[in-house]
């Protein structure tokens, strides 16, 4: 009996000390790690890098995909340098982060988000006037990074040359993940914030579509410099954009496929579950429709029965000549095995999304002659001012993405110079008169907001300039 009335007086001293011990550790790891929040510091917010999950991507807090230098958003091969960088504009420790940004720089040139950061740290706390630019930095870096250097190097050159007015230009990176439910929360967040007096962006046509009623309802000047939705185009007196629309793709192509190769019979391969894709696919179909060609077969390659080959299989039996790729950046796996299936037996065409280094490294022989609409090429003007910096500045050639996101990024820049607010921005660039010379040529904007500019047509050839040992070259 006496042992039995013990017991439950030993586990209770055994749970007391337990907690004792619990607590006792706990107080000395808290002594030799104390936590940052609790002592003063102020932490660089490390975003996940190049996350795919939809789940972690969401869970991500508004405030962490907005950042002016205090958030590192691409994490793979950031140098020490880079990183303390970072951590000293978290901290306010700008003098700190120049020279570790300029150090960063110095080691890989080719890093937008280093020079927009130091840019920004030699700005410091002085007054500026701040621009947005809204990427998928963490989820489609490669177009990001093309996307950033254009804005990179015009707020490079304008704050080189004293700013705007005396005043220096502060660019806020905004990492939306083109993603339309979080570019709707980046874009609230934005126009909330009375500094931000523009926004480039955002990526795709479903992100900028989504996003659009909100810029305009406020009154920000939103310019994307890659979304090319026909939907875009009267969308609201705040949207522009400095990348052609889908109709002058869809008519380049048309074109080409009816007078260059003599063809009138196509195949679609598409998205049904982009706007951009399905905006490509029926302009594309209304041109060739209008050229006396048209569409035999269209497949979805988002359906998650789509087959590579059944598909292939089936538009050459329905009597398609050509096999036109109408398909976003996000669904570039299934047409290229549509591609390498098809073994160049029927030409291909493709809209910008196709101006790829995937189309190059895993396309490969597949992909020989085929051709692709872009806005732009650097072999059109390879000696022009924007071209020769821009080597310099990063030590490689720059692609249409970067060309139209300078354009968009000196839209704004003169925009701000005549009137530094949103209603003088939105004013000016309304204007009929508005006029500036970008990268690509002169810059001015229909009533839609849309840019009336042609497409150029870049093809596949075999080339020992890539490591991939194929290029895009002009079509003649």
């Amino acid at each position: 009996m006496s042992q039995k009335s013990d017991t439950p007086a030993l586990i209770t001293a055994l749970l007391i000390t337990a907690a004792l011990l619990g607590i006792g550790i706990w107080w000395f790891f808290s002594r030799i790690n104390p936590n940052p929040a609790t002592t003063g510091e102020v932490p660089a917010v490390i975003n996940p890098g190049n996350s795919n999950s939809a789940g972690q991507s969401a869970r991500i807090p508004v405030k962490d995909r907005l950042s002016t230098g205090g958030t590192l958003f691409v994490t793979e091969g950031a140098s020490p340098d880079k990183q303390a960088g970072v951590q000293a504009i978290a901290a306010g420790q700008f003098d700190q982060a120049v020279p570790r940004l300029e150090a960063a720089l110095a080691a890989n040139r080719n890093d937008p988000e280093a020079l927009i950061y130091l840019n920004n740290a030699r700005i410091g706390n002085q007054p500026a006037y701040t621009i947005a630019v809204a990427t998928p930095i963490t989820t489609s870096t490669n177009p990001a990074l093309e996307i950033l250097r254009g804005v990179a190097q015009a707020q490079d050159e304008i704050n080189r040359f004293g700013g705007i007015n005396g005043t220096p230009l502060k660019v806020m990176m905004v990492s939306d993940d083109n993603d339309p439910a979080i570019s709707q929360q980046v874009a609230n967040a934005l126009v909330k914030d009375a500094s931000v007096l523009g926004v480039i962006g955002h990526f795709g046509s479903d992100a900028s579509l989504a996003a659009a009623p909100i810029y305009t309802q406020a009154g920000l000047v939103m310019i994307s410099p890659t979304s090319t939705s026909i939907k875009l185009s009267g969308i609201g007196n705040s949207v522009f954009r400095t990348v052609p629309s889908d109709r002058f793709t869809a008519d380049a192509l048309a074109r080409y496929m009816r007078e260059r190769l003599s063809k009138q019979d196509a195949a679609i391969f598409f998205n049904g579950g982009s706007d951009y894709s399905k905006s490509l696919k029926d302009e594309f179909t209304t041109a060739l429709y209008g050229d006396g060609g048209q569409v035999v077969a269209e497949f979805d390659v988002a359906d998650p029965q789509f087959d590579p080959a059944a598909a292939v299989a089936s538009a050459t039996q329905q009597g398609a000549e050509v096999l036109f790729f109408a398909v976003n950046t996000a669904m570039l796996d299934p047409a290229l095995q549509a591609i390498a299936v098809n073994r160049r037996q029927l030409p291909l065409l493709g809209g910008d999304s196709f101006y790829n280094p995937k189309l190059l490294q895993i396309g490969g022989e597949s992909a020989v002659d085929m051709v692709v609409a872009v806005p732009w090429i650097l072999a059109s003007d390879p000696q022009s001012p924007f071209v020769r910096t821009a080597q310099q500045l990063w030590g490689a050639d720059v692609n249409w993405r970067t060309a139209m996101t300078y354009d968009a990024s000196q839209a704004l820049i003169t925009a701000l110079k005549n009137n530094p607010t949103r209603a003088g921005v939105q004013e000016t660039l309304r204007s009929p008169s508005f006029t500036v010379t970008g990268a690509t040529g002169t810059i001015r904007f229909l009533p839609s907001g849309d840019r009336n500019q042609a497409m150029q047509l870049v093809v596949v050839k075999p080339s020992d300039r890539l490591s991939y040992g194929y290029a895009f070259e002009p079509v003649n």
